[in-house]
């Protein structure tokens, strides 16, 4: 016998059976939906899949299930979110190594540009980090991972993004590197590191604006000291008027 057509329904919120049963772990009645002519890429209001639902839970038997049965690894709800995206904000390591080893893509940002492995670094998730490090074979999914390493000060995680892709100057959308990151919140640590593997110390974003500039409006006086002893132009001239304001709004921006 045929499942009653009300089990397929879309709730309120645009759930259905399969995203419920997904979402609790419920291996059995997943493959019994599929089984029985259940949508398995089937989308939320929010472009939300099965696999979104189950990679953001956390349930791997169900993340396997549904991507044996032909779901799209890359699939992207609404504002870019990938399964894999979900799995590595939420430390989900086995799920994310399943997914990457079935396909799942790095280079799929969200829309405000954040890939899984710059959610997971701003979580704190190293070893999750590391996993999606290892198979960056091709280095292009950094950004905005090492801005956020530069505003944490996480040193440890900055020299494994540059480990083996020696671009220190890596841009944000807003023309801003690492170093304008690090001398906004007069991280130290991390600007010495970006400066002694290449670091631009006067790398102009948009309208000219220079780490030393940054530094010098926030008021970081060692970061000032450390940019100028590796040799930053004292007379650099931005185009910005109203610095602070600006600043901050391209800044926020990156993060």
């Amino acid at each position: 016998a045929s499942i009653s057509p009300l089990l397929f329904s879309f709730y309120q919120n645009g759930l259905n059976a399969l995203h419920l049963a997904s979402k609790e772990g419920h291996v059995e009645v997943v493959s019994e939906l599929i089984q029985r002519g259940a949508n398995v890429d089937a989308a939320t209001k929010k472009g939300n899949t099965a696999l979104h639902i189950a990679s953001l839970a956390g349930q791997t038997e169900v993340v396997k299930v549904l991507v044996t049965s032909g779901a799209n690894v890359n699939a992207q709800s609404q504002n870019g979110f990938t399964p894999l995206y979900m799995a590595a904000q939420e430390n989900h390591l086995e799920v994310v190594k399943f997914l990457l080893d079935n396909g799942a893509s790095q280079s799929l940002a969200t829309e405000d540009g954040f890939t899984p492995l710059a959610v997971a670094l701003q979580q704190g998730h190293d070893q999750v980090v590391s996993l999606l490090l290892e198979n960056d074979t091709k280095g292009k999914v950094r950004l905005p991972a090492l801005h956020i390493a530069a505003r944490k000060d996480d040193t440890k995680a900055a020299a494994l993004l540059l480990q083996n892709d020696h671009n220190a100057d890596v841009e944000s959308k807003s023309g801003f590197t690492p170093l304008h990151i690090a001398a906004h919140y007069g991280n130290i640590n991390v600007a010495t590191l970006l400066l002694n593997r290449g670091a631009a110390v006067d790398f102009t974003a948009r309208n000219d604006i220079t780490p030393l500039h940054v530094a010098s409006k926030r008021g970081n006086t060692n970061m000032v000291k450390l940019l100028l002893d590796r040799g930053a132009k004292i007379d650099a001239k931005t185009r910005l008027l109203f610095l602070n304001k600006k600043l901050n709004i391209y800044i926020h921006g990156v993060l």
